[in-house]
């Protein structure tokens, strides 16, 4: 239950603390003293959207906190998959600040969190109904949503939609390939061309790079051939003087000659013919590299030719050779799947078959769950829809099947009501007033109470239309609400707010030009002088404040309220 609401700096509100208590909770003031304002305040704490035109004129920031207690298992549950401390007692402190730069700091339990965890949790602890909820009574689409809260179709409906979007993704598949066959004929005919292109020019990984270097060799291939033959004659000799490979050999032949004689210039020898062994060596490859066809400069046509050809092919298929023959793999593929489409087709055809078939056993199981849930909700709703003074109601729940499956089933719902005695029930949105709403959803909110694990709901003027003897009906029906949940009312009704465990009283004024609003919890004696002057105008008679007083007793009187 919401045990404490404090506000700071919201709108007309400067500062307020304002305690709720298990039961019944009544809030009421004049227009505009800043009832909304209370319920923009516990909007902002629940994670909503906020505008920082709710801050209060001339501050910086605005803050709301609210403290709840609330031990149950599942709500312990969720606290801890977001890692947040669980406190014994079962309190749980949700705090929101928020400033003129549009920042805001929100913590749960002294742990700071985002927006949107503390939208996550608080949406397990209250429920917020206003006028805006009985528009939404009159959208069909919302009320396929009613039977399945009554029927307890969570599991049920996220199973289907698991199923539902298997389905989807195979059918979403199987049109793919189901394409028209003159598509598929231009399709292949470009995956064959770009085959074969890539197929003949037989591309090598690395062959660019080759080809490059190979290039810049044969551009400069005057210059290198000079250097060579220069070389070689160095090494083998020319007209003008004997080469170093000679001269090398004859040095061998000297040290050889006096080798009879000493053994001291053995390892010198070794050393100088084996240079002279390959310094010939290395002459012979020069040689063999100048008669070679390497410096070919005719050659550098193809290379260039062969260099332009890969240079296209990039721009078609990919930056590098393997990019290119990635692409080529991947047409391969696509022409086979193209080709083996009809053999494709049959299995994607089957896949979607039976993911339809699986989805729509489970959409069959969803209908008969609501219809079930149906007939239940049909004669509670009418029955309290009866205590709450529309006793000539007829009340109807219509099902029509959809063309195809869709992501919440097979079923239409859809709410008809006949509000007087001989005539035909009609959809809810071209008949229903006001007043009719605001009781046809206290009746839908009633009957689900039972079910909804929801332990504060907060009524946001659910009076809206009524007056007299339906009034008090919705106070009792309210109060009975309250047994089992803890209801915050704002009202502007003498007859609800009798009925009330707890007041709190609305007030506005001004003090050094600027607007004020306190709340204030009234006891007998001030909730007495309230309803009078909800019942009265300028002037609190004393008449008034013994129908007022009257409304009190006769509310306190009843000591058990029966839910009808």
């Amino acid at each position: 239950m919401l045990c404490e609401l404090q506000i700071e700096n919201i709108a007309v509100i400067k500062k307020a603390t304002i305690p709720f208590e298990n039961g019944f909770n009544i809030m009421t003031g004049e227009t505009g003293t800043g009832k909304s304002i209370v319920i923009d305040s516990i909007n902002a704490v629940l994670g909503e959207r906020t505008s920082r035109e709710l801050i209060r004129t001339g501050c910086d920031y605005a803050f709301v906190s609210a403290l709840f207690y609330d031990s149950r298992a599942h709500i312990t549950e969720i606290l801890e998959s977001f890692d947040l401390p669980v406190e014994e007692d079962g309190s749980i402190l949700v705090q929101r600040r928020m400033t003129q730069e549009g920042r805001n700091l929100c913590k749960i339990n002294g742990v700071t969190v985002t927006v949107s965890t503390i939208k996550a949790i608080t949406k397990e602890l209250v429920n917020i109904h206003g006028q805006a909820d009985n528009q939404s009574l009159l959208n069909a689409d919302n009320h396929r949503g009613y039977l399945d809260s009554l029927a307890q179709n969570e599991a049920l409906l996220a199973e289907y939609k698991t199923a539902f979007k298997a389905y989807k993704e195979a059918k979403k598949a199987y049109d793919a390939l189901n394409t028209d066959e003159t598509e598929k004929l231009r399709r292949l005919d470009i995956l064959s061309y770009q085959i074969d292109e890539l197929e003949s020019a037989q591309i090598a990984v690395g062959e660019t790079e080759e080809i490059t270097e190979k290039l810049s060799m044969l551009r400069n291939a005057e210059r290198i051939t000079a250097a060579l033959r220069e070389a070689y004659a160095l090494l083998n000799g020319s007209e003008d003087g004997v080469g170093a490979s000679s001269l090398a050999m004859q040095a061998t032949n000297c040290l050889e000659s006096i080798e009879g004689y000493t053994n001291e210039y053995t390892q010198l020898l070794s050393g100088i013919r084996e240079a002279a062994y390959n310094l010939e060596a290395f002459s012979e490859e020069l040689r063999e590299v100048m008669d070679s066809d390497a410096f070919d400069e005719s050659q550098a046509d193809a290379l260039e030719e062969r260099l332009d050809l890969l240079s296209q092919l990039r721009r078609k298929y990919g930056d590098t050779e393997e990019e290119m023959l990635t692409y080529l793999e991947r047409a391969k593929q696509e022409q086979q799947e193209i080709e083996l489409s009809d053999e494709t087709k049959e299995r994607l055809l089957n896949e979607k078959k039976q993911k339809r078939a699986a989805a729509t056993e489970l959409a069959l199981k969803l209908r008969k769950s609501r219809m079930a849930a149906a007939a239940k909700f049909r004669a509670d709703v009418s029955k309290v829809l009866s205590f709450l003074d529309m006793p000539s109601v007829s009340f109807t729940i219509e099902f029509t099947e959809l063309e195809g499956l869709s992501s919440t089933g097979l079923d239409g719902v859809e709410f008809f009501l006949s509000a007087n005695a001989g005539e035909e029930p009609k959809p809810l949105s071209k008949i229903a007033s006001g007043g009719e709403l605001s009781r046809i959803m206290l009746a839908i909110k009633s009957v689900l109470a039972e079910k909804d694990k929801i332990d504060t709901l907060i009524f946001d003027e659910i009076d809206t239309g009524v007056s007299g003897r339906a009034a008090q009906k919705i106070a009792i029906q309210l109060k009975a609400l309250s047994k089992c949940h803890q209801v915050i009312c704002i009202t502007h009704l003498a007859q609800i707010a009798a009925y009330g465990d707890a007041h709190l009283q609305i007030q506005k004024f001004e003090r050094d030009g600027k607007t004020f609003t306190e709340l204030k919890v009234l006891d007998f004696e001030g909730r007495k002088q309230e309803l009078a002057r909800i019942l009265g105008g300028l002037t609190i008679t004393d008449l008034q404040l013994q129908n007022a007083e009257e409304l009190l007793l006769n509310a306190k009187s009843e000591n058990t309220v029966d839910k009808p």
